[in-house]
């Protein structure tokens, strides 16, 4: 039984640690089971990507900050053999960034990268999301985070079922 979760994080401004919603899909054995989306207090009140996912301060300011929203988070990650984000590059970088804000260790899974997923299994390109997504059907509210996600999860369960080796979509370690 493989689970992989797939992820996206909004974030408020350029800084890694400036989370201030994600989104949680789990996948176990090729399909869609359970969703977790929250919305984070980033650690400053500059929301410059509004005009992007819709979140002002006033929709995050009573959220909970990421060091108080990481154990339902670790929880949702737990179990998990991969992590899958679309472009993950940026939503691990988020995930360390915020981790390291709070005093926490990052996720262990390896990341698999929808993009290069798309790419190697059915030549896709553009690769951004909204592509991918038009091309197997999938719908898509993009930025919103919980969209984004189940997005990013149905690309790698439709992998599977087209029998791809989502490995192919791995991400080099940190390091």
């Amino acid at each position: 039984m493989t689970t992989i979760v797939a992820l996206d994080f909004e974030t408020a401004d350029p800084g890694r640690d400036s989370a201030c919603a994600i989104g949680m899909v789990r996948v176990v054995d090729g399909r869609l089971a359970e969703r977790h989306v929250t919305l984070i207090r980033p650690p400053r009140p500059q929301m410059y990507y509004t005009h992007i996912h819709g979140l002002t301060w006033g929709m995050v300011a009573d959220a909970p900050p990421f060091a108080a929203a990481w154990p339902d988070i670790a929880a949702f990650l737990d179990g998990a053999d991969f992590l899958a984000a679309h472009n993950a590059g940026f939503d691990r970088a988020v995930m360390a960034g915020c981790c390291a804000a709070a005093g926490v260790e990052a996720p262990a899974q390896p990341y698999l990268c929808t993009v290069k997923l798309a790419r190697a299994a059915w030549d896709i390109r553009p690769t951004r999301l909204p592509d991918v997504c038009r091309y197997l059907a999938i719908p898509l509210n993009h930025h919103d985070a919980g969209s984004d996600a189940a997005a990013c999860a149905q690309i790698v369960a439709d992998a599977l079922t087209d029998g791809i080796d989502i490995t192919r979509g791995l991400l080099a370690p940190r390091g």
